[in-house]
């Protein structure tokens, strides 16, 4: 997934795995930051709506700023990670701190 890789046949398929990874892995690890970031707000005492918006307003920033990497970024395979790793994680954690909350 490295732009030096065997695809230097085909750069129509590095531009078309960013493109995918911009859209759907910068969704998924904007997910996780908002379930995160929401969960996180509220356990520390702000209201439910208002932590829900606020993360919701600071993911559009995320998404943009990974949308924007994954296209400026030398390597693909270490944007995969950061964004599959990063969101899973954050959604796991917002999960287990759901689940203390209730």
């Amino acid at each position: 997934m490295n732009s030096t890789s065997n695809h230097n046949n085909h750069p129509w398929v590095l531009v078309t795995l960013r493109i995918f990874t911009a859209i759907f892995m910068g969704y998924g690890f904007t997910w996780g930051f908002i379930a995160f970031g929401t969960a996180g707000m509220f356990a520390l005492g702000m209201e439910f709506h208002d932590a829900e918006h606020l993360s919701a307003i600071l993911g559009f920033l995320i998404y943009l700023t990974v949308f924007l990497w994954a296209f400026a970024a030398r390597s693909l395979r270490r944007v995969w990670l950061v964004l599959a790793g990063g969101g899973a994680l954050m959604a796991i954690a917002a999960s287990l701190l759901q689940a203390k909350l209730t």
